[in-house]
Parts: C-alpha cells; sequence; structure tokens
C-alpha cells in the first residue's frame, strides 16, 4: 500500500482512544462481512478500548469486556456481526481452527495480538499499531486493502 495510506493520531487519554474507536464505527459500511481490523500494541494501550469504543458505536449498549479468557466475544448490532478477538493467550495458530475461525468471516473482525498468526496480516483491511508516547498514547494506522483505505481517508484526512 502507498505510504498515503497510513496516518497518525495522538491518543492522550483513554477518551481520545475510545472517540477513535467510534470515528472508525461511523464510517463503516452496513455491511461489515469479511472487514478485518488488526489491533496491536503493548500490554496497556488501549486495544481493547478502542474495540469498545468502536462495538458501542455500532450501538452496543452492554459492556464490552476484553475477550482475554473468552478468545472471542461476538456481538449483533443492528444487523451487524461483530467479533472481537483477542490472541494473546493462543499457543499456535493452528488452534484457531478450535476457536471456529472459518466461521467469522461473515462479520467484522477486531482482533487483538495479531501477531500470533501472522498470517492474518494478508487479510488485514487496516491495522491500527498503538504505543506509549508522552504520558499518552499514539496510534498508527495503515489500510492494508482498497475499502480499508477508503475508511482510513473517510476518518482521517
Amino acid at each position: 500500500m502507498p505510504e498515503s495510506l497510513t496516518r497518525h493520531v495522538a491518543l492522550p487519554d483513554a477518551a481520545a482512544t475510545a472517540a477513535l474507536g467510534q470515528a472508525l464505527a461511523l464510517h463503516l459500511p452496513e455491511d461489515v462481512g469479511g472487514w478485518t481490523i488488526l489491533l496491536e500494541g503493548e500490554l496497556g494501550t488501549g486495544k481493547s478500548t478502542l474495540a469498545g469504543g468502536l462495538i458501542r458505536a455500532l450501538g452496543h449498549d452492554g459492556p464490552v469486556p476484553s475477550p482475554t479468557y473468552t478468545l472471542v466475544e461476538p456481538y449483533e448490532i443492528g444487523g451487524r456481526t461483530v467479533y472481537h478477538v483477542d490472541l494473546y493467550r493462543l499457543g499456535s495458530p493452528e488452534e484457531l481452527e478450535f476457536l471456529g475461525w472459518s466461521d467469522l468471516y461473515d462479520g467484522l473482525l477486531l482482533v487483538e495480538w495479531p501477531q500470533r498468526v501472522p498470517e492474518l496480516a494478508a487479510r488485514a483491511d487496516l491495522v491500527v499499531r498503538l504505543r506509549y508516547a508522552d504520558g499518552g498514547r499514539t496510534a498508527e494506522l495503515r489500510a492494508r486493502s482498497a475499502r480499508g483505505g477508503r475508511l482510513l481517508d473517510s476518518v482521517i484526512s
């Protein structure tokens, strides 16, 4: 992807991180089937906060727990299916099939710790890399597909 499809956003606090998730949600199409957004970053950089902001902005009213122990938290929101996935505890990429991974492509995949399965980068639409910076965080957003580029351009110009 061309360099123009990378954007950086300062995130001074958790509210700003959730707001970035909200902004992404507001620009997603109605049909999110097959979309993949990868959330990278060290422990505590805000991956679950960003995912929670996105899921709530799509219309989910209840809690949005981190799927660290369940590995997959599914949400049915206004006709959209969203799967919040955390691969931190995944022992090997082969374990994905035990999770029913091939059945998850009908919705939006929000994947934390995608580095555990490097092959996921090839099918990603957007990669959000969160880092510690200046007492807050920073997000690097990289489009990995044409539709990911359109999403990124509509959220951050």
